[in-house]
């Protein structure tokens, strides 16, 4: 039996693309989400690397090349 180990994720080690949401694994599974539901309703890809079956996928490498611009804007209480 062969074990995967954590660098042959499907996506890649997520802890390089944090930088690409303020440091926040829950920022950037939002944004991969709202940026994979542009994908599956027709947006064009930003990368290459575009597999059109697999519209996470493409969105996290769109992220993981920072073609996905974000920025952070940090609310208080009113």
């Amino acid at each position: 039996m062969i074990k995967r180990q954590e660098s042959d994720s499907i996506f890649g080690d997520l802890d390089e693309m944090l930088p690409f949401a303020n440091f926040s694994k829950f920022l950037l599974v939002n944004i991969v989400k709202i940026r994979a539901a542009q994908l599956n309703n027709g947006a064009p890809p930003l990368t290459d690397l575009v597999n059109p079956n697999k519209p996470v996928s493409t969105a996290f490498n769109e992220v993981r090349m920072g073609k996905i611009p974000f920025e952070y804007l940090r609310e208080g209480p009113k």
